[in-house]
């Protein structure tokens, strides 16, 4: 019996494959921007948890600034770093863990901001905001704020010991030339929780 030439083994399998391509579903679906930024904080996150000085600064801009919750916490990134780095070197920075988030982008997708319902073990319920931006293929943290919702129920007292507190001698910065910024800080685990209640507001 005479062998089949190569030719009629060669095109059967050249067919086949360009079948089995062109049945293969592309994998060319963007990646979801909004999982990138949630990666990126949750470690953020986990990283102070874990006190990761390095991972944990990484996520930030050079320029990035970091509002903490008094009225005087405005840090540069190398600043808060500097004031951060003992607390990390101990093993003991802060353990913030959010509960719900929400992201949006800028028309381009360069620039994203955020703000996220946390749970902290001294704070108690916090909320942090800030700004991301596309560095390259990375997302880093421009600006974080961190803050304390205050109920509406018991805003007119925080109000008046506020008032009361500014009036023993603090004053609001930049309202005056002699006012001098108090040590900043950052919640920590060694901070103790505020125990006291507030009053209820009077009728």
């Amino acid at each position: 019996m005479n062998a089949l030439p190569d030719e009629v083994f060669r095109v059967p399998t050249v067919a086949l494959l360009f079948v089995v391509l062109a049945s293969t579903p592309a994998n060319t679906a963007p990646a979801d921007p909004k999982a990138a930024i949630t990666a990126v904080l949750d470690d953020w996150h986990q990283a102070a948890a874990a006190a990761d000085e390095a991972r944990y600064f990484g996520h930030f801009t050079e320029d990035a600034v970091y509002l903490g919750t008094d009225a005087t916490e405005r840090w540069s990134r190398d600043a808060f770093r500097a004031w951060a780095k003992p607390y990390f070197a101990k093993g003991k920075a802060w353990n913030f863990k959010a509960t719900s988030r929400h992201i949006a982008f800028s028309k381009d997708g360069a620039v994203a901001w955020f703000d996220e319902t946390l749970d902290t073990p001294n704070l108690g319920p916090s909320r942090g905001s800030g700004v991301l931006v596309k560095d390259g293929g990375t997302w880093k943290i421009a600006q974080y704020n961190l803050s304390i919702p205050v109920p509406n129920d018991v805003l007119p007292e925080v109000k008046r010991r506020i008032e009361r507190h500014l009036a023993r001698g603090q004053k609001t910065p930049g309202k005056s030339s002699t006012w001098k910024a108090p040590p900043a800080r950052v919640p920590a685990p060694q901070t103790p929780p505020i125990k006291e209640k507030l009053p209820a507001p009077a009728n």
